[in-house]
């Protein structure tokens, strides 16, 4: 039976058998309609050879048997993922505990990409940690194929409040954090109220995923701390990335200063105990706030670049990995992806 004579009584009534309609010319000046969805439509169990059109992607697609890829003219465009991180921002410090950095700018998407192309990468350095009664530096931004993650903002010490950024700043004595960008990171915490305590902490970053905690006075020691770091966020590679600095503690008698937040922020320093710690390299944390004037902050991590997509090795650039079924480029600094 020529195809163009079938119909879907037919073919939902078995009245077409697989060697009724293989191997037969097609007259019809027409066209023949093929299933069309979305990617996240896809057959949960695919077979290798099944064809679609693809809606989200816009083109044609082939199941081979271990990826879908793109069918005819459109084999030169296929979708990858990607992560841009940007810089965390570096710590603050003061007399009375200097606010946590900021996480840099965490931003993951789906594109198009066009073999044979060739795609700047640019990765943000993390922004250094003040030793001194000052503002920490925030970071740098990381940007690929147009997106742009916004640096981490530095924290704070007692003159302004935590600098805005991908995740802000927190804040030191009396000093509100920094606002995040929507899309890429949370807000820094603020720092305690100066009641004349002596016990005065700051805030820690903003993450990824979580705003920054707030410091806490109080009237004792004991209880007393610098704000925790805001958390990050996982990545499809199963890393977290763009945790937020802890906040500095300006009580010597406790042990406990604000902890960095999973995603490679640095912890807080303690006064004439400990330096804070810096941001994790090409996870874009934020550094930890200062304890002291005396004890310096930590800077904040350098952001990263990661391309993902489904089967072998399409593109260069990069540190070349496989995992998974998926083919990852991480690019831990400044270069090019060719597609």
């Amino acid at each position: 039976m020529p195809l163009s004579k079938i119909d879907s009584d037919s073919l939902s009534t078995g009245a077409v058998s697989p060697t009724a309609v293989s191997d037969q010319n097609n007259t019809s000046t027409g066209y023949f309609d093929l299933p069309t969805g979305t990617t996240a439509q896809r057959p949960g169990s695919p077979v290798a050879g099944m064809v679609r059109y693809n809606t989200t992607l816009n083109y044609m697609e082939v199941y081979t048997g271990t990826a879908w890829v793109a069918v005819g003219d459109q084999a030169a465009i296929y979708s990858a993922e990607y992560l841009v991180v940007a810089g965390g921002g570096g710590g603050g410090n003061t007399a009375a505990g200097g606010g946590g950095g900021g996480a840099g700018g965490y931003i993951s998407t789906t594109s198009n990409f066009t073999s044979g192309s060739a795609y700047t990468v640019t990765v943000g350095a993390g922004g250094a940690g003040s030793a001194i009664d000052a503002m920490g530096v925030s970071g740098v931004n990381s940007v690929f194929n147009s997106t742009t993650a916004t640096a981490g903002g530095g924290g704070s010490n007692t003159s302004a409040n935590g600098l805005a950024g991908g995740s802000g700043g927190g804040g030191g004595n009396a000093r509100s954090g920094g606002a995040g960008t929507s899309g890429q990171g949370s807000a820094g915490g603020s720092g305690s109220s100066d009641t004349g305590s002596g016990f005065e902490t700051a805030g820690g970053g903003g993450g990824a995923s979580a705003v920054g905690s707030n410091g806490t006075n109080t009237g004792s020691a004991a209880t007393s701390r610098g704000g925790n770091g805001g958390a990050g966020t996982a990545w499809l590679d199963g890393t977290t990335y763009a945790g937020g600095g802890g906040g500095g503690n300006n009580v010597s008698a406790n042990v406990s200063a604000g902890l960095g937040g999973a995603g490679g922020g640095g912890n807080g320093g303690i006064r004439a105990v400990s330096n804070a710690t810096n941001g994790s390299t090409n996870l874009g944390g934020g550094g930890g706030g200062g304890g002291n004037s005396g004890n310096s902050s930590g800077n904040g991590g350098s952001g990263v670049v990661i391309v993902r997509y489904a089967g072998s090795q399409r593109g260069t650039g990069g540190t070349i990995t496989s995992s998974g079924g998926y083919t990852y480029h991480t690019f831990t600094s400044s270069g090019t992806y060719t597609a």
